[in-house]
Order: C-alpha cells, then sequence, then structure tokens
C-alpha cells in the first residue's frame, strides 16, 4: 500500500486564487441559474478571493445544508451545500483524489473517470455468464452510517498535509444530521452508538469521494484475502460471483465480519446469494442474460413525472430547456437497454421518438413558432422498416400563433406522444 504523501505542499494546490477559480467554474457548470451559484458569479473574483483568505488563515467554516426529504423509489436525505462550500469541494477534491486513485482496485466504478453506472452493469453481465451464482450485497444505510472517526484514519494513510487534512475533518464534521443507525459493535458500551460522529450528506462531491475510499478496504479485502475473482462494486452496491453457492455463503459470513470493524452491517433483505442467470437488478437495471431492460417502477415513475413536466409546460411555469434536460436524462439511462419499442411508445411522434432521425425531433431552444405553411425547423424524416427516409413534415395553421402558445402546444405533444396532446389552454 502507498505510504502517505510526505510533504506539506498539497495546500497550496487547493487554496490558492487560480485552483479556487478553477473549482468555481467547475462547480458552476451547468448550474448557472441557480439562485446560489449565480449570486457567487456575479462577483465572482470577489467571492474567490474571500475564500481563499479565509482557508489560508483556516477561518473557514462549512456553511448549513438544506435538507430535502425524497419518497420515491424510497426514502432518502439529499442535503444540498451553500455554493461557496461546493467551489471548497472541487477544489479540495481536484487534489486528493488522484492521490487515492493510484490505490483503487480496477473493478470499483464510482465517482471515477473513465468508470460509471454503465461500465459497471456491462463488467456486471461479464460476470454474471461466466460464474454460475452471485452473492448480491447492499450495505444498511450506508452514508448516515459512515464513521467519522474510521474515514479520518483512512484518509491519513494516504496524507501527511497537516492544513489538507484539517479542511478535510472540516468538511466531514460539517456533515448535518442523518437518519438513525443505532447498531452495537463489539467493544461499545451502552452509549457509544449516540456519542460517535457517524453520516456523511448525500449530494456532495466530497461525500461520493468519501463514501467510495471508506470501501476502499473492503475490496482489498475481496480481492486479495478471499482471492474473489468476480467482484464489481458501485457506491455500496456489490456483487460477488463464484460457481459454488457455499463458497459465497462464506465470503458473505467473513464480509459481514469485516465491515463490522468498519461499523457497517450488510443490508438483512438485500444481500442474497442466487443463480446468476436469474434476473436481478443492478444499478437500475433489470439483467437478464442477453437482456437489459428498465424495471417496471422506473418506467411507472417517468410516466407520471412526463405527465407532471406537461402540465407545468401548459401552466407557463417550466422553460422548454429544463424539460429537455430532464427527459434526455431519462433516455441517457434507457439508450443503455433494450428499450427502443419502449421509448418509441412513449413519445411516438413526439421530440424524442428514437424513429425519428437523427436522434429524434427536437424543437431548438425557445421553441419559437413557425409561419403557417413552412417546415418546423425540427422536423426531420421519419425512418421506415428498412431504414430508407420518408417526405418531410410540415407544420402549418389557420392563423399564427404567438410563439409561447404555438410551442406550449407542440410540446404537449412532442412530450407525451399524440395520445397526451391537448388543445393548449390559451
Amino acid at each position: 500500500m502507498t505510504r502517505p504523501r510526505p510533504h506539506d505542499d498539497l495546500y497550496d494546490e487547493i487554496a490558492g486564487f487560480q485552483p479556487l477559480l478553477r473549482a468555481a467554474q467547475e462547480a458552476l457548470r451547468g448550474k448557472r441559474r441557480k439562485p446560489g451559484a449565480a449570486v457567487f458569479a456575479a462577483d465572482l473574483e470577489k467571492e474567490v478571493l474571500r475564500l481563499d483568505r479565509q482557508l489560508r488563515d483556516q477561518t473557514y467554516r462549512p456553511g448549513r445544508y438544506k435538507k430535502l426529504e425524497i419518497h420515491d423509489p424510497k426514502h432518502r436525505i439529499v442535503s444540498a451545500a451553500p455554493f461557496r462550500d461546493r467551489v471548497v469541494h472541487h477544489a479540495l477534491y481536484a487534489v486528493i483524489a488522484p492521490i487515492f486513485e493510484r490505490g483503487f482496485i480496477a473493478d470499483t466504478y464510482a465517482n471515477r473517470i473513465g468508470k460509471g453506472t454503465h461500465r459497471a452493469v456491462d463488467r456486471y453481465e461479464v460476470f454474471r455468464d461466466r460464474f454460475r451464482h452471485v452473492l448480491r450485497c447492499d450495505i444498511y444505510r450506508y452514508f448516515p452510517a459512515i464513521d467519522h472517526a474510521a474515514l479520518k484514519v483512512d484518509l491519513r494513510r494516504r496524507l501527511a498535509c497537516p492544513r489538507t487534512l484539517w479542511l478535510c475533518d472540516a468538511i466531514i464534521d460539517g456533515s448535518n444530521s442523518q437518519e438513525p443507525v443505532n447498531f452495537h459493535f463489539a467493544g461499545d458500551d451502552l452509549f457509544s452508538p449516540f456519542e460517535r460522529r457517524r453520516g456523511l450528506p448525500i449530494g456532495n462531491l466530497t461525500s461520493q469521494f468519501f463514501a467510495n475510499l471508506y470501501l476502499d478496504r473492503l475490496d482489498h479485502f475481496v480481492k486479495e484475502v478471499l482471492g474473489a475473482k468476480g467482484y464489481v462494486r458501485y457506491v455500496d452496491d456489490f456483487a460477488l460471483f463464484h460457481d459454488d453457492p457455499a463458497v459465497l455463503a462464506d465470503w458473505r459470513a467473513r464480509i459481514q465480519g469485516f465491515l463490522e470493524r468498519r461499523r457497517l452491517r450488510l443490508h438483512p433483505r438485500k444481500t442474497v446469494v442466487q443463480e446468476s442467470a436469474k434476473p436481478s437488478i443492478f444499478l437500475g437495471y433489470e439483467l437478464l442474460p442477453g437482456l437489459r431492460r428498465l424495471p417496471e417502477d422506473n418506467v411507472r415513475r417517468f410516466r407520471n413525472r412526463l405527465r407532471g413536466l406537461r402540465d407545468q409546460w401548459r401552466a407557463g411555469t417550466i422553460e422548454g430547456a429544463a424539460v429537455d434536460q430532464r427527459v434526455r436524462s431519462w433516455i441517457a439511462h434507457g439508450e443503455h437497454a433494450n428499450t427502443w419499442r419502449l421509448r418509441h411508445a412513449i413519445f411516438k411522434r413526439g421530440w424524442f421518438d428514437p424513429a425519428l432521425e437523427p436522434d429524434g425531433f427536437l424543437v431548438p431552444a425557445g421553441f419559437s413558432a413557425v409561419a403557417p405553411g413552412t417546415t418546423n425547423p425540427g422536423t426531420s424524416v421519419r425512418r421506415t422498416a428498412t431504414g430508407t427516409g420518408s417526405t418531410t413534415g410540415t407544420t402549418t395553421s389557420a392563423s399564427v400563433l404567438p410563439a409561447r402558445s404555438a410551442a406550449r402546444t407542440a410540446m404537449v405533444t412532442a412530450i407525451g406522444g399524440v395520445s397526451m396532446s391537448v388543445q393548449d389552454p390559451s
């Protein structure tokens, strides 16, 4: 294992004006219209200089989080840090992540460049086709259960810069309260579960990185001690593969013992040994041999969300660019499964219909109306069964609608297919 980096120059790579400016620009990407980001960006240099000064004299303190409780598909508490804190998170991550990256195993896929959910699913399918059985594991309330003291020890195994460690500790100690996980472990007294600080806020860049780091020791235990040839992990969702289910049952007991020493426990209901060929849901996909599809509850939630977007657009409370972003996010996920027919059924003859060339008809941002008898600039050639193109369609009307009204009517049809098309209320 690599020894801690033995020099004290890491902090200058984090706290300088230029590193913080780059971190601010990274944090602003795609967020400039958010209120906190907009305020920060309006006086960018002044805000960066203020952060620089506070970090250098170590008077920086993380701000208060905003909490949002989510109940679908399961109950979670998502926390949003003040934007200035997110800038600090980006600056810290840019410096320390490469140091730890060198020690990660190849088959952990969360929050790493060149990895991600889709490659994790690909790797899962490779092992599924190679081994007969799989041990599926999930950690009970993982983010709320991460022990602060143990995490700080992990950081000190690689970092030796006192000021960088001070900043890491400040961010960890600044975590807001999470769901209770009051387990007793070996050596605890009656009050230990209530006295120890634990839990990281879901939503932080640093929380994602720390959560991945916290299970790095598990990765090496599985690969180097248990000797598992087939293993893939994404945050706290991981799988081990073997031909013998008895071996997997033994591994489960040994992993539970290892996690207990990390003050974690396997989820009793979600940790199972099963045949690899059986349908299994992993990272948002239902996986079967030769087939990958979306779970039914995922499709149901998206249809409900789509109806909500339609209603918001009709009411004029959401911009087209926001609708486009949210719909395309789901499409990007769905495109990695066998969902062509599903997407065609949902978006039939709409903007996102996969039957349209090149990637579905998309009205440009602003959704400007077209003059009577002219071709809509977003219209494209429809594919036939043989792949040849049919005639380009035109959009006509008896009178010129106001731009917003015409676009609103188009949106209602496009985001939900013709079956959801309704008369524009205006």
